[in-house]
């Protein structure tokens, strides 16, 4: 097993196999490694992964494999659930035969929440373990406690009647809507998926470090709330994303960048229902036609894109199958941001300073919404109606993106403005001396403590 000299201990990674897991994990080992660039990093991924990254691997990180958990062809989308009990079964005996030919031995694994197994064969090897949840802390607070909501009646929702009442008793959040918590249905699909969720959460105990990926500005009440019921230590580590500034940005070799750059500033709408869970075909034409009659500009990524889309939307914007997205959010043209809001793409987005208009489809996302709609108050929900069941007309979506895209509009002059102060915040927590920067320089602190003592930044 090929082997690089190291003189700054071994951090070996090991990532849910799911596309914004793996790349809030890999993010992460970025930023471990521009802080201390003598750890030796392996990322532990299957092999369906590493396929998938492919040309993208940084040169800076050994990645090794473990066997698929069901065979590819099958998608992890066709049965999530099946899936993510395959997961929290099948993967555990290889993990701990490759680690067991590791040289050097770990010095510590950090591991996906959901991949709770580690911290058993961690625990048998006697090496300490850092769990990353990788969704937001105000998510973590809410399953912690999620079993109130069973012993106050509350679960399932019956999202049709109750979805907009509200609870107030789950520490580290304000009053939250029925409609917004987590896997609140009770499909046979979602109560398998809950379960298997609270049931990893109790071995988070088990570890030696607990990261969440975002900023305690962001999220003061959650992260102290938690602090306040863990014995272990806590360490906020954002941007888990990959940030970068306008300045560093370069865009040359990009059409669609070439498009952005003659948009007038703040005039264009970026779309994305994200890479794995998306909206059914009826709502995604709603939006098409709806966005197309609001006559604003837009740039939609749909992964799979097809002629029928781009012949819906019209010819006033770009409808692509991928692209850089934290770079498409932080360019000038860019003035608001439709979103699924799923955790990478909304600290994305905070990360930018462009408002969000809020769709959220599954588990994290409705809370995410919650947190960009009534805490941040940086974007409005698309879906005003809670019911499940309700389809959002083209007229309606029209008017709402035309409003929100209104450069003159005063209600969305303030929330730019407030999406600006929020992008600042985040910005100080990362810079020397902030929040992040002071939790991610002691988290090496402690893991590496006696390895290295002289950190090269």
């Amino acid at each position: 097993m090929d082997v690089r000299p190291t003189t700054g201990g071994h951090v070996v990674a090991v990532p849910y196999p799911g596309r914004s897991h793996v790349n809030a994990m890999l993010n992460l080992c970025k930023l471990l490694l521009s802080n201390n660039s003598h750890i030796l990093l392996t990322f532990v991924l299957t092999e369906e992964w590493l396929a998938l990254i492919g040309d993208s691997k940084p040169h800076n990180i050994r990645f090794l494999t473990i066997p698929n958990v069901i065979p590819s062809e099958h998608g992890r989308a066709n049965d999530f659930a099946a899936f993510f009990e395959a997961v929290m079964t099948k993967m555990e005996a290889p993990f701990e035969r490759l680690l067991n030919q590791l040289q050097p031995p770990p010095t510590v694994i950090i591991y996906d929440t959901f991949m709770f197994w580690v911290v058993r064969v961690a625990n048998r090897s006697n090496i300490p373990v850092a769990s990353f949840w990788p969704m937001s802390a105000s998510v973590f607070a809410v399953f912690k406690h999620y079993r109130l909501l069973h012993q106050n009646g509350h679960y399932p929702v019956n999202v049709s009647e109750d979805g907009e009442k509200r609870v107030d008793y789950i520490p580290g959040n304000s009053s939250i809507r029925l409609a917004d918590f987590p896997l609140n249905d009770e499909s046979w699909r979602t109560r398998k998926i809950l379960e298997l969720v609270l049931n990893v959460l109790p071995w988070v105990h088990k570890a030696q470090y607990l990261l969440f990926a975002t900023v305690y500005e962001l999220e003061p009440r959650a992260i102290e709330a938690l602090k306040a019921e863990f014995s272990i230590p806590i360490y906020t580590v954002c941007p888990t994303i990959p940030y970068c500034s306008n300045d560093h940005i370069d865009a040359s070799k990009d059409d669609y960048f070439e498009w952005l750059d003659k948009q007038p500033s703040g005039s264009v709408l970026y779309i994305s229902q994200g890479s794995f869970l998306s909206v059914s075909n009826a709502q995604r034409d709603e939006i098409a036609i709806g966005v197309r009659e609001s006559g604003v500009r837009f740039m939609w990524v749909q992964p799979g894109e097809s002629d029928r889309l781009k012949e819906l939307c019209g010819d006033r914007g770009l409808v692509l199958a991928w692209c850089d997205q934290i770079r498409v959010l932080q360019h000038p043209a860019i003035g608001g941001f439709w979103s699924h809001c799923g955790w990478n793409s909304t600290r994305e987005g905070v990360f930018s300073g462009v408002p969000f208009l809020a769709f959220p489809i599954y588990v994290d996302q409705p809370l995410n919404g919650k947190l960009i709609a009534e805490e941040w108050k940086v974007g409005w929900r698309v879906k005003r109606d809670v019911k499940n069941d309700t389809l959002i007309a083209r007229d309606e979506i029209a008017s709402l993106v035309k409003k929100f895209m209104d450069v003159d509009d005063d209600e969305m002059r303030d929330m730019r403005k407030r999406s600006i102060e929020l992008k600042q915040l985040c910005q100080h927590a990362i810079a020397p001396g902030g929040s992040s920067e002071t939790d991610m320089n002691a988290f090496l602190s402690h893991v590496l403590q006696g390895v290295n003592p002289n950190k090269s930044k």
